[in-house]
This record gives C-alpha cells, structure tokens and sequence, in this order.
C-alpha cells in the first residue's frame, strides 16, 4: 500500500491552515499548533523542514514567524511529499537503482518506473490551492498518463 507518513499528513494540514488564511501575516510554531490541534514539537520540525526545502519563509521578531513562501496555487503536492518524505518512488529501485539483488533479473522495473512517473505527474498537477477547494467542487481529474496500457475498465475480451 502506498501511504505517506504521519509527519507528511501533518505537513500539508499546516500547509492548508496556512494557506487559507486571509491575512498575510506569518504564524509561530505554537499558534499553528494550536490552531491545526497538532503537538507543538512535530510543528516545529515540520515548519523547519518546510522551510529548508523553499515552502514557507520564516520571518524573524517578535511579530515573526511562518507563511508561504510561493502562492498556493504554484505549491504543488509533490513537492510538499518531497520536502517531508524524500522523492516520490513506489518501489526502491526507482530512486536507488542497484540496491535490489533481484534487479538483474527482474522484468517490472520499467513499468514500476512508468508507474511511479505517472503518480509523481499526477501529484505534480494538484495543488495546495486545489486542496483547499470543497470537496466536489472541482470535477478536475488527474490522470495516470503513460497508464492506458493498465486502464482495468478497458475491455480486452475482442
């Protein structure tokens, strides 16, 4: 199963609380704990790590704190996954190659290869912005591009 990690969740719940604010003020490590009802030591290295990958800006003084660095809309998914987890990869050989004693002699490592860039395409296309939509209410579809080939609806039976 494919899953992203707590800290990864709890991330992008910051991202969204912040993101949805209308003033553009920046917001402490413990307001936002407070706010998103999450422990203030996983916020702050979450703010931290958010930080270093180029997300939010951290402002300094007494009225300091985090914000977005870039506007929602150009924060993909991906790269929230990525400044928390490390690159997007459903198998290990798709990011490490060699590590994998069955590499030599197994036949999936390009589809799984094919797999992996159309799920990192498909979150690539979603936005912080397009999470904070209501649900239902944008009919946008992401495909897997690259995929058609694995489509289960697709009738094979002619």
């Amino acid at each position: 199963m494919f899953r992203i990690s707590r800290i990864t969740d709890y991330g992008i719940v910051i991202m969204a609380h912040l993101a949805g604010r209308t003033d553009d003020g920046a917001h402490n490590a413990r307001e936002l704990a407070e706010r998103t009802q999450l422990p203030a030591p996983v916020v702050s290295k979450i703010l931290k790590s958010l930080t270093r990958a180029g997300l939010l800006a951290s402002i300094r003084g007494s009225k300091g704190g985090y914000r977005l660095a870039h506007p929602a809309a150009q924060i993909s998914v991906v790269r929230m996954i990525a400044a928390l987890e490390g690159p997007v990869a459903m198998t290990e050989c798709v990011i490490h190659p060699g590590v994998c004693s069955q590499e030599s002699s197994c036949g999936l490592q390009g589809p799984w290869q094919r797999i992996n860039g159309a799920v990192q395409d498909a979150l690539e296309k979603i936005t912080l912005a397009d999470l904070l939509e209501p649900q239902g209410a944008s009919d946008r579809f992401v495909p897997l591009l690259g995929l058609d080939s694995l489509d289960p609806r697709e009738d094979r039976s002619e």
